[in-house]
């Protein structure tokens, strides 16, 4: 990065912890570090994540892994997820998750999950059924943000974690409401996707809805819609949507807070 880069990048207003919640549900995959038994190295894999509805990453992971293994033993782990793209690597925001992993074995929170996943990876439906594999979850405990130069943020886990108190229906209606927005709605993702994240034009789909905010995905890209409001129920969401579509238009008011 030049000095000029440098000083401009520093003057650029930064909300550490907004970056911090983006990455967290937009990012595919991380780099997992767990801890061998008997030994004082640290093992690192590449993993694919996803979130719950409250924020923590969700893992699947193959019994046969040695990461698995490692997580039986010691549920401690750390997860780096990045941000992607041209240029410098190290120019680009990602964040540094510590914490503990615990398999999810129970039929109906394990079936949560797997929804969770497959709608942010479709493709792991050819193995997520497999004898061999289990869902994870990971209980966040610190994050390390580093947003690039000059840009850094440390956060306890319940700054990350989104509350679900009041939101029950929501979390219940989620599959219902992913099914309306992907049916009727998808030239109004579009334009989300290129609003809030940038993203090229695209069939983009809804992945996930929690009360902060929308998932969504086009092939491999991703995008977070942030909610101006947190919201309760599916009617909320579906009121909303078209209301964060109009005010991108020239001259519209904006949404109450």
């Amino acid at each position: 990065m030049t000095e000029a880069g440098a000083a401009a990048a520093i003057r650029e207003p930064f909300d550490a912890l907004a970056q911090a919640k983006e990455l967290l549900r937009s990012v595919r995959a991380g780099a997992l570090a767990t801890l061998v038994p008997g030994q004082a190295f640290p093992f690192v894999s590449l993993v694919n994540v996803a979130t719950a509805p409250d924020a923590s990453p969700i893992l699947l992971l193959s019994e046969l892994a040695a990461h698995t293994k490692h997580l039986a033993a010691d549920p401690r782990l750390s997860l780096l997820l990045a941000q992607t793209g041209a240029g410098d690597p190290l120019a680009h925001p990602r964040i540094t998750l510590m914490g503990r992993a615990k398999r999810i074995d129970d039929p109906g929170n394990r079936a949560a999950l797997k929804e969770r996943f497959l709608a942010k990876h479709p493709k792991s439906a050819l193995y997520a059924d497999f004898t061999d594999f289990s869902f994870w979850l990971v209980a966040m405990e610190q994050a390390h943000l580093n947003g690039g130069f000059a840009r850094a943020g440390r956060f306890e886990a319940k700054s990350l974690v989104t509350s679900l108190d009041g939101a029950g229906a929501l979390v219940a209606a989620e599959a219902q409401g992913l099914a309306q927005l992907n049916a009727s709605h998808r030239s109004a993702l579009a334009q989300l996707a290129a609003a809030f994240a940038g993203k090229l034009d695209g069939d983009w789909r809804a992945t996930g809805i929690d009360p902060e905010g929308l998932d969504l995905a086009y092939g491999d890209r991703t995008a977070r819609v942030v909610f101006p409001h947190r919201v309760q129920t599916l009617q909320e969401v579906l009121e909303i949507v078209p209301r964060l579509v109009e005010r991108q238009k020239p001259n519209s008011p904006e949404l109450d807070a």
